[in-house]
């Protein structure tokens, strides 16, 4: 085997477990089961078609023109990541008054595609780290990284069901509450991390 193939293989290797720690699907699934418990298991599936293809597209996207995109609105990734954390707060709260976090008659794509797709699969951290890969290791190896980590989340989404199946609707239920308020958390961490950044620029 050649040097080129090695280090390519390694190259794709480091993108693909550096891209997956940070989008975290198993990490996930908790959130994933809160804010899809009132779903039937078609809707469900949707949803998590829909997540898996918009995460694909936007991370894509985002790596080839991420950084084009924010200089022409003039914005930084700093206030992405206060955006998406004020997002999952909204969310957070959404659940633990209403019980869900979408509007009645709210289809299952669009749940899909926010808040799941965006910001919990594709986040500041995820959009980062792809700007990142395209830059160290080129066009195929990241494209093949986003391909492979989002199929594998696909999996472990389209495998969801089972868990809930577990729990039963009751745990399911209670599971939902309580992962709500680790979604208030995660979306305060988003915000602190997005102001500690932009000040520590001001330095």
């Amino acid at each position: 085997m050649s040097a080129v193939v090695v280090e390519t293989a390694t190259n794709l290797a480091k993108a693909i477990i550096v891209l997956f720690i940070i989008v975290d699907p198993f990490g996930s699934v908790p959130i994933f089961m809160s804010l899809t418990e009132n779903l039937a298991e078609t809707q469900r599936r949707k949803v998590f078609n829909t997540a898996t293809l918009i995460g694909v597209i936007l991370l894509l996207v985002f790596a080839f023109t991420g950084q084009q995109i924010f200089l022409i609105f003039g914005i930084s990734l700093y206030s992405f990541e206060v955006a998406g954390g004020l997002l999952l707060l909204i969310i957070s709260i959404r659940i633990l008054i209403s019980g869900s976090p979408h509007e009645n008659g709210e289809s299952p794509e669009s749940i899909g595609a926010v808040p799941i797709a965006m910001p919990l699969l594709v986040g500041p951290g995820a959009i980062t780290t792809t700007i990142l890969n395209l830059q160290a290791y080129g066009t195929l190896i990241t494209i093949l990284s986003v391909l492979i980590v989002l199929l594998i989340t696909w999996i472990i989404l389209r495998y969801v069901n089972l868990i809930y199946q577990f729990l039963g609707k009751t745990g399911a239920i209670v599971i939902a509450r309580v992962m709500a308020l680790l979604i208030a958390a995660i979306a305060i961490q988003y915000i602190l991390v997005g102001i500690s950044h932009f000040l520590a620029s001001l330095t």
